[in-house]
């Protein structure tokens, strides 16, 4: 699959993406991923900062609060326009661009820092995207980005339940199998049922890569992996939260926190 296929599918997504992240829908996100991923990024306040692959700009707009002056991108054009409304009514000075992550339109080094937020693994080229990142990065900045687990999510993935419906354990397959835009179609799990039967499922394009073939990606670019993390709750929430459970079983998230040189 292209870049083309890839945003078209994207752009097709967005309004419906838009409209039940912001309802809450979007859980693993909302109570678990982005948390981890807002306290252990380093502090960026009055830094420059890049979002790659922003969608709807929720995670971007809790960036700017933290201080940064950000910009941001997404290819699908209906995901910037709604970035841009939350922008105008409550103006936090961040310019959201329509733009391609495997072809910045940014000169080198225009960054102090770059996050994408479950963004990188929906590219059709991981390894432009993370090339494109680093190119944009000044010397001694860094890029923070979180993925579904190579070795947790890949393309075939199931919780296991007991008779009790606790969750077992996770079973996975096809961990070797390089996936370019095989189309998963889903909905957000933690939407009502009558708001899922009156709407059509996402089809997200698949490009799956082993984990050893992620940290090549990061290393071939010139950066050096810092910090890592594998998201999780806790027992009291698996048993508070049932929807988030298998996470405390295995991670479904990793994140990446790398380094471009200081002699770059």
């Amino acid at each position: 699959m292209d870049r083309a296929n890839v945003a078209a599918c994207w752009e097709a997504n967005a309004e419906t993406w838009t409209r039940q992240a912001r309802a809450g829908y979007d859980l693993y996100r909302d109570a678990l991923n982005t948390p981890v991923f807002l306290a252990n990024l380093p502090p960026i306040a009055g830094l420059a900062g890049l979002d790659i692959g922003c969608g709807e700009g929720g995670n971007t707009r809790k960036l700017a609060e933290r201080g940064a002056r950000m910009t941001a991108v997404d290819i699908a054009p209906t995901f910037i326009r709604h970035a841009r409304e939350a922008e105008a009514e409550k103006p936090l000075g961040i310019a959201y661009l329509e733009g391609d992550g495997t072809a910045l339109p940014f000169a080198a080094g225009s960054f102090d820092f770059a996050t994408a937020f479950m963004s990188l693994m929906d590219m059709h080229r991981h390894d432009l995207a993370i090339g494109e990142a680093a190119r944009v990065l000044k010397p001694g900045a860094f890029l923070q980005f979180s993925i579904l687990h190579p070795c947790f999510a890949p393309p075939y993935r199931k919780v296991l339940r007991d008779e009790a419906g606790n969750v077992r354990a996770i079973e996975v397959g096809r961990y070797f199998d390089g996936i370019d835009g095989e189309i998963e179609s889903w909905h957000f799990g933690a939407a009502p049922a009558e708001v899922k039967a009156s709407v059509e499922r996402f089809r997200v394009p698949r490009f799956h890569r082993t984990l050893s073939e992620w940290v090549a990606m990061v290393v071939g670019a010139g950066l050096a992996i810092e910090h890592m993390a594998e998201p999780r709750v806790d027992a009291q929430t698996a048993q508070a939260v049932p929807y988030l459970a298998d996470t405390h079983i295995a991670p479904l998230f990793l994140h990446i926190r790398a380094r471009k040189g200081a002699a770059a």
